[in-house]
């Protein structure tokens, strides 16, 4: 090991003791009271039993105050590479709302920059929509709060059935899910924003364009006993 690195001069050890009880960082304070009993005369060898760190993490220390004062005790980002991912890549979302009907290979869906009970009503208004006239549809749905709030305006062709706690295997719509995933969603890096939610509408309207896919998926043998 080499020779021991002074302390810069600028500080003393009663200056790092107020620094250690005014900072909430908890190592930070403890490599200031070690360095602290350098500067009253103590060894290194001291300071590395009262920081409970060995003489060369005690040097380290040293040259990271001297070189950035106490900002330097305290814990940063490990230096590296630059994110390859843009903030949109980091942080956005789109969310798919969905809804099929296994008898006749339709589906209905709508892309949405959140999920609250403004886009389930709006996706209400979609499935009504589709459909066909002097029908009745029965949506099947779990309980999230979307799908239970208070809120809800459900059109009058419409109604709702929740599907009983933790039992996503009673709705078809699962292995529709499962499917975009595995073939339209999973596994890519997209974009931008923008990216995500056209990569989501292609997924949605390539599904719309094969009805098979649902049925096959989608249908269920108890479900055609009501």
């Amino acid at each position: 090991m080499g020779s021991a690195i002074s302390l810069r001069t600028d500080f003393n050890g009663a200056e790092l003791r107020l620094l250690a009880r005014q900072t909430r960082n908890a190592d930070q304070a403890r490599r200031l009271l070690a360095l602290a009993s350098i500067y009253d005369g103590g060894s290194r060898g001291d300071a590395a039993r009262l920081g409970s760190v060995t003489v060369q993490i005690v040097r380290d220390w040293v040259v990271r105050f001297n070189a950035r004062g106490p900002d330097g005790l305290i814990n940063g980002k490990a230096p590296g590479k630059p994110s390859l991912l843009n903030n949109d890549q980091r942080t956005r979302s789109a969310y798919i709302f969905g809804a099929i009907c296994p008898r006749h290979g339709k589906a209905a869906a709508l892309v949405m920059p959140w999920c609250d009970t403004y886009a389930m009503n709006q996706h209400l208004i979609e499935i009504s929509r589709n459909v066909a006239e002097n029908a009745h549809a029965v949506l099947i749905m779990d309980q999230a709060g979307w799908h239970m709030s208070n809120n809800l305006v459900v059109p009058e062709n419409i109604t709702i059935l929740p599907l009983p706690p933790k039992s996503p295997e009673l709705n078809p719509v699962e292995n529709i899910w499962q499917f975009m995933r595995n073939n339209w969603l999973s596994n890519r890096a997209f974009k931008s924003y923008e990216d995500i939610v056209d990569h989501c509408c292609y997924a949605c309207r390539t599904l719309q364009d094969r009805p098979w896919n649902i049925m096959s998926i989608g249908r269920r043998k108890w479900a055609q006993e009501f």
